[in-house]
């Protein structure tokens, strides 16, 4: 609830967020090397931050986002040799996306299984589903884009 809302209604008081709250943005080089990187960079921040998450959520994160900025540079490095992660956590949430500026919306192909590629988005999707999550590509008002998922800090009881 917004400060001013919790000024209008009567007995509502502020909540101050989590120490652990937080948006962080970096940019990497569109470049092979710097999927471990981000990837490394991520698990760091998470840790650094003290943020309350599973260890099944983590590892599933870790895929995603080496997914996302994988086909960050395999698709969209030639219009887009800068690639922004962004990591925002929530009280109870945590979303990674990874921007380019290739207008280009990636969808999810059905499963070749004769091929070695081109099943990252639906990695993604099935591993955001069975944490809970969502996930989904917005343009961006530059003109490229941004592929996120956002999963809770805690699994769902299966």
């Amino acid at each position: 609830m917004p400060p001013e809302t919790a000024r209008a209604v009567p007995g509502a008081e502020r909540v101050a967020p989590c120490p652990y709250e937080g948006t962080w943005r970096f940019t990497a080089p569109a470049l092979d090397s710097s999927v471990p990187q981000v990837r490394h960079a991520v698990r760091d921040l998470l840790a650094r931050q003290g943020v309350p998450v599973a260890a099944e959520t983590v590892d599933g994160l870790l895929l995603i986002v080496s997914e996302l900025v994988t086909n960050a540079v395999r698709h969209a490095a030639v219009l887009s040799p800068q690639i922004t992660v962004e990591i925002a956590v929530g009280p109870q949430w945590v979303r990674v996306g990874v921007a380019d500026n290739h207008p280009y919306r990636p969808k999810a192909l059905e499963a070749d299984y004769a091929k070695t590629g081109g099943r990252g988005l639906l990695l993604v999707k099935a591993i955001t589903d069975e944490a809970g999550g969502v996930c989904d590509v917005e343009h961006t008002p530059a003109g490229g884009k941004v592929v996120w998922a956002a999963l809770p800090l805690t699994m769902p009881l299966l």
